[in-house]
């Protein structure tokens, strides 16, 4: 804790497995002057108390094995001043991909979710129909759906045959041992006829143009022939 007033330190630990923790809150040494703090630990709005004490540090050891533990601790030291610093324990993130995949009809699209540094027990993918999230596996149309393991951390959905219901949003989730993790990933299924259009536009104005022109030849011929 550096001692800057009213300002919260922030941390985030990522665990993807039962461990025992220790979060301590350490004093920088040149506001080691501050005398009488009342020091209190928090989970959420919950307050729980140290086990550990030293001149500048204050510490709680905390027992992880399931997703219940997870989330915000934080500490405070009242005083002179305010100090804080808050803690977030999170189950470890996954990787989609933000822009989304654009193809078309008739095409394949492939989508990858990673998971770096830590591995999953297991990967499920869901695609959105509506409002209801429908898991895609072997059994749900084989002849459409493909998932392939790269690697334990990384997993391949492949869509073959594309129309447009296939365009929408998808989900991968990633399975650890105290809890899961999802990342997003948008599909575009664009027409055939969409990277025509520009080609169709400059041949209509082509025929338009052919079309003036010949008129304007057979206006001229018939205006002189007239003379």
């Amino acid at each position: 804790l550096l001692g800057v007033s009213g300002t919260s330190m922030e941390k985030n630990i990522t665990l993807d497995s039962a461990t025992i923790i220790e979060l301590s809150c350490r004093l920088d040494n040149k506001y080691s002057h501050l005398k009488s703090l009342q020091v209190t630990w928090k989970r959420g709005n919950e307050t729980i108390r140290h086990i550990d004490k030293t001149e500048n540090s204050w510490s709680i050891q905390l027992k992880i094995l399931d997703s219940s533990k997870l989330g915000s601790y934080s500490c405070t030291l009242k005083g002179e001043e305010e100090i804080s610093a808050m803690f977030y324990l999170q189950v470890p993130k996954i990787e989609g991909k933000e822009k989304p995949i654009v193809s078309y009809e008739g095409d394949s699209a492939i989508m990858t979710c990673k998971s770096f540094g830590y591995t999953p027990i297991a990967w499920t993918w869901y695609m959105i129909n509506g409002s209801e999230q429908i898991a895609i596996n072997d059994s749900l149309l084989a002849d459409k759906y493909v998932i392939n393991s790269v690697s334990a951390n990384v997993t391949h959905l492949k869509i073959l045959k594309l129309t447009k219901e296939d365009d929408g949003v998808y989900w991968c989730e990633a399975a650890f041992e105290l809890g899961r993790s999802k990342g997003n990933l948008k599909l575009k299924v664009l027409s055939l006829m969409v990277p025509l259009k520009p080609f169709l536009a400059i041949v209509a104005e082509v025929v338009i143009l052919v079309t003036i022109v010949f008129l304007y030849e057979m206006y001229s011929k018939k205006k002189e022939k007239c003379a």
